[in-house]
C-alpha cells in the first residue's frame, strides 16, 4: 500500500510542475552526510560571521534562541535523486539574523559559505542565501532538529510551491551543524563542489555533476 501511496503522490506532484526531471519521491528523510555526526554542547556552542561584514560576531545558542522565528513549508531535492515535498522547518532567515546583530553586509560581497565541523563548507551566491527559500533552520516538523539532521542549526534551501521566481538548487547547498557564515568578494567552491559537484546545483537543469 505504502509503494501504491508513494507512487501516486508522484504521479500528482508530477502533473504539479513540482517534481523536477531526475527526481522520486520519497516519503522518508534519507540521512545523508559526509563523516560522523559531530557532537554538540549548547553551552560552548558559538555561531561565527565574518568576512566582508561591518564587524565579525560570536553568537551563542542562548542569543539565537530568543530570535524570532517564521515556519516554512518547502520541498526539498536532493542530489541523489529523491524529492520530499511540504517539509516543515522553522528558523531564521539571514538578514533577520544580520539585522538583530547589527551586522551590514559590505557592498562588495557577494557570496557566502556556510561552515561546519569536520572541516565540511558549501557556498552559495549571497542574493540567494538571502532569499525566502534558504533558512538557517533550528526545528522541522515542530520539533528541534535531531543530530542527524544538523542540530543546533543548520542552512536548509528548497522549492516554495508556486515560486518560481526564486532558484531551486539541491538540497547539499544548506549545510548540516552550521557553525559559521563567511561572507566573500570572489566565489570560494565549497567541499562537495571541490570533489566535483555543480557549483550551482539547480535543481531544473539536473546541474548535479560539474
Amino acid at each position: 500500500m505504502m509503494s501504491l501511496d508513494r507512487r501516486t503522490l508522484e504521479i500528482e506532484m508530477q502533473q504539479a510542475g513540482r517534481l523536477p526531471p531526475g527526481q522520486s519521491l520519497t516519503l522518508k528523510f534519507p540521512v545523508l552526510h559526509y563523516g560522523g555526526i559531530p557532537a554538540m554542547n549548547l553551552e560552548t556552542w558559538q555561531f561565527r560571521i565574518w568576512g566582508l561584514v561591518s564587524k565579525e560576531v560570536y553568537v551563542s545558542w542562548n542569543e539565537i534562541a530568543q530570535l524570532p522565528k517564521v515556519s516554512l513549508m518547502m520541498d526539498l531535492h536532493c542530489v541523489t535523486k529523491w524529492s520530499k515535498f511540504d517539509t516543515l522547518w522553522e528558523g531564521l532567515y539571514l538578514h533577520t539574523l544580520l539585522d538583530a546583530l547589527d551586522v551590514q553586509v559590505d557592498q562588495k560581497a557577494r557570496f557566502v559559505v556556510q561552515h561546519a565541523p569536520q572541516g565540511f563548507s558549501t557556498n552559495l551566491p549571497l542574493e540567494v542565501a538571502l532569499g525566502e527559500n534558504f533558512l538557517l533552520a533550528t526545528g522541522y516538523a515542530g520539533e528541534p532538529l535531531t543530530p542527524e539532521h544538523g542540530y543546533p542549526m543548520r542552512g536548509v534551501i528548497g522549492a516554495i510551491p508556486g515560486r518560481k521566481d526564486l532558484p531551486d538548487v539541491y538540497l547539499w547547498k544548506g549545510a548540516k551543524w552550521l557553525t559559521g557564515l563567511e561572507f566573500l568578494a570572489e566565489d570560494r567552491l565549497g567541499f562537495w563542489e571541490e570533489a566535483g559537484y555543480h557549483n550551482e546545483g539547480n535543481v531544473w537543469q539536473e546541474q548535479r555533476i560539474s
